[in-house]
C-alpha cells in the first residue's frame, strides 16, 4: 500500500509543474483576454468598460468578415488537399519499395522547418524564380508574382501551408496503414477485391480513426494560419489574404484595438472549439457504423 501511495505522490509531483505552466501560459491569458474583450483597452494606458459593444461590432465590421471568409476558404481547401495528398503518399511509402525509410525522412523535413522560414523561402520563389520561369516558357499566368495578385495570392499561401502540413499527416496515415492486418488483404484478394475497391472497402474503413485525427488537426491548424501569411503577404494585397490570427495580432498589438481584437480572439476560439467538436462527433459516428 505504501508503495502505491508513493507512486501516486510521484505522479502528482510530476503533473503539478505541467499543470501550473499550462494555467500560467494558457488559461490565465485566455481569462485575461476575455476580460479585456469587454473594454476599449488599446494595449496601453487606461480603459473603460464597454460591455458587449466589441462583440456586436464584430458582426458589422467588413474587415473582420473578410478575414473570416478568407480563413475558412483557406482552411477548407487546405484540409482537403492535405489529407488527399498525404494519404496517397502514405500508401506509396507503406508499400514494398526500396529506400522507403529514407523517403519517409525526406517527406518529414517540411514539418521540422519553421513556418516563417518556409514562408520566406517560398516568398523568394514566388517573387523571383517563378516569374522568370514563366517568362522563359511563355506562361502568362506565372510571368508575374502570385503574391502581388489579389486573385492568386491566397493560392500561394495554400500551396505553402499544404506543403508543410502534408509531412505530419503522412506519418499519421502510415501509422494507420501499418495497423491493417495482411490477412484482410489476402481474404479480399481471394474474393477479387482489388484496386479502388480494395482501398474503399478494406483500407479506408480500417484507418477511419487516423483519418478523423488528421481532419480535426488539419482544420484546426489551417484555421489558425499565421506564419505563412506573415512571411508571404502580410495580409495583402488589399487585405485579400488577411487571416483571423494575423488580423488579431496586427490590429490588436499595434493597431490600438486590443479590446476589440480580444473579443475577436475569444469568438475565434469558440468557433474552433465548435468545429472541432462537430468533426469529432461526426467521425465517432462513422467509426461506430463501421
Amino acid at each position: 500500500m505504501r508503495g502505491d501511495k508513493d507512486r501516486e505522490r510521484t505522479f502528482l509531483l510530476i503533473t503539478i509543474p505541467v499543470v501550473a505552466l499550462f494555467v500560467c501560459f494558457n488559461t490565465l491569458p485566455l481569462i485575461k483576454g476575455f476580460i479585456y474583450s469587454f473594454t476599449n483597452f488599446k494595449g496601453y494606458g487606461s480603459y473603460e468598460w464597454v460591455g458587449l459593444r466589441n462583440y456586436i461590432d464584430l458582426f458589422t465590421d467588413a474587415r473582420v468578415a473578410k478575414s473570416y471568409l478568407f480563413t475558412f476558404k483557406y482552411a477548407l481547401l487546405g484540409t482537403i488537399l492535405t489529407n488527399v495528398i498525404s494519404l496517397i503518399i502514405a500508401m506509396g511509402l507503406n508499400s514494398k519499395i526500396k529506400g522507403k525509410s529514407v523517403l519517409r525522412g525526406i517527406y518529414f523535413v517540411p514539418n521540422v522547418l519553421g513556418g516563417l522560414v518556409v514562408g520566406y523561402i517560398f516568398s523568394f520563389i514566388f517573387t523571383y524564380v517563378l516569374p522568370v520561369v514563366g517568362q522563359s516558357l511563355g506562361i502568362e499566368a506565372l510571368s508575374s508574382s502570385m503574391l502581388s495578385s489579389v486573385s492568386k495570392a491566397w493560392i500561394a499561401i495554400v500551396i505553402v501551408g499544404c506543403w508543410q502540413a502534408i509531412a505530419m499527416n503522412t506519418i499519421i496515415y502510415i501509422s494507420g496503414l501499418q495497423t491493417v492486418p495482411e490477412d484482410i488483404y489476402e481474404a479480399g484478394a481471394i474474393d477479387g477485391v482489388t484496386g479502388w475497391r480494395k482501398f474503399k472497402d478494406l483500407t479506408f474503413p480500417l484507418i477511419i480513426p487516423f483519418f478523423g485525427i488528421n481532419m480535426v488537426l488539419s482544420m484546426k491548424n489551417f484555421l489558425m494560419v499565421f506564419d505563412q501569411v506573415m512571411a508571404l503577404t502580410k495580409g495583402g494585397p488589399s487585405q485579400s489574404t488577411e487571416s483571423i490570427s494575423y488580423l488579431i495580432y496586427n490590429n490588436g498589438m499595434s493597431g490600438g484595438q486590443f479590446g476589440f481584437q480580444s473579443a475577436n480572439a475569444f469568438l475565434f476560439f469558440v468557433v474552433i472549439v465548435v468545429i472541432s467538436v462537430v468533426q469529432m462527433t461526426v467521425m465517432n459516428k462513422k467509426e461506430e457504423q463501421l
